[in-house]
Parts: C-alpha cells; structure tokens; sequence
C-alpha cells in the first residue's frame, strides 16, 4: 500500500529532478529520480510531524506539571491559613473579657 503524496510535494520533487537532470538522461530516468525525491520529502514531513506532536505532548505535560504544582502549593497555603486561624477568635475572646474585667474592676 503506497500513501499518494500531495500535488505540491510531486511538483516539488519534479523540479528539483529536472534541476539535477543530466544530459541524455531519459524521462523514465528522471520520473524515476523524482519518486525517489518526492519519497525523501514525504518522509521528511513525517518526521517533522511526528516530532511536532512529541513537542507539543512535552509541552502539556510540562503545562500539567506546573498546574499541578502551583495547586499543591495553593493547598498548602490554605492549609498553614487554617491550622493558625482558629487560635485568633478565642485569643480576641480572651482579650475582650480581660478588658472588660478590667474595666469594671478600675471603674469602682
């Protein structure tokens, strides 16, 4: 089974064997050269595809990584937030009623 490649890639690969040609060089000769080019450019765009598509995986996972660390981060700044918070309403409570005791026991 043999992948048709494009117009463009066939056209390119025609011009670059009519480039190299030699003279006395038949047409078979040159439709054969042409083939063969028109096969290096289509394994070339494969390839470049294919390394696409592993630089834009990494890029995601790296995307990933990053979003995850940033969330794991933000947990733990809510979580030290918390464990320190509850102290703060009884600590005020305290205060306000040594105040107010205070307050009444100087105010006589």
């Amino acid at each position: 089974m043999t992948i048709k490649a494009s117009k463009e890639t066939q056209e390119q690969a025609l011009k670059v064997a009519k480039g190299i040609q030699k003279k006395g060089q038949s047409k078979e000769q040159t439709k054969l050269i042409a083939q063969g080019i028109e096969k290096g450019i289509s394994e070339y765009k494969k390839q470049q595809a294919k390394k696409s598509r592993e630089r834009d995986k990494d890029r995601k996972q790296q995307v990933k990584q990053k979003q995850r660390t940033t969330e794991e981060q933000a947990g733990l700044d809510e979580l030290s937030e918390t464990k320190s918070t509850p102290y703060l309403p009884w600590l005020l409570l305290g205060l306000s009623w040594l105040g107010f005791v205070g307050y009444q026991l100087l105010g006589k």
